[in-house]
C-alpha cells in the first residue's frame, strides 16, 4: 500500500512538472515573437547625396542637391530651381510657388 502511494505521488509530481515545462516553453515562444523588431530602411548619406528624390531633413544636403540636380526633396516636398535660378515648389493645384 505504501509503495502504491509513493508511485502515485511520483507520477503526479512528474505530470505536474511536465505540464509546467510545456506551459513555460509556450510562454517563452510567445514572448519572443512579441519582442521581435524588424529594422526600418534608412538610406545611407551617400545614397541621399546622389538621389534628389529621397526626402531629407538636412538643410545643407538639400542645398547641395539643388545646386547639383536642380531639384531636391526636403521634408517631403520637392523643390526645383528655375532657369532664372529661383527656387520653387509645386502647389496641390500645380502652380509654382516661389520661395
Amino acid at each position: 500500500m505504501k509503495n502504491i502511494l509513493l508511485i502515485l505521488f511520483l507520477l503526479i509530481v512528474f505530470f505536474v512538472l511536465l505540464f509546467l515545462l510545456f506551459f513555460y516553453s509556450k510562454r517563452n515562444k510567445s514572448l519572443a515573437k512579441k519582442t521581435k523588431i524588424s529594422p526600418t530602411y534608412v538610406p545611407f548619406l551617400k545614397e541621399e547625396e546622389f538621389n534628389p528624390d529621397i526626402s531629407t531633413d538636412n538643410w545643407d544636403l538639400h542645398k547641395y542637391r539643388l545646386n547639383k540636380f536642380r531639384r531636391s526633396q526636403y521634408k517631403g516636398l520637392t523643390f526645383f530651381v528655375s532657369s532664372e535660378n529661383r527656387i520653387y515648389y509645386l502647389s496641390e493645384e500645380g502652380d509654382k510657388v516661389y520661395c
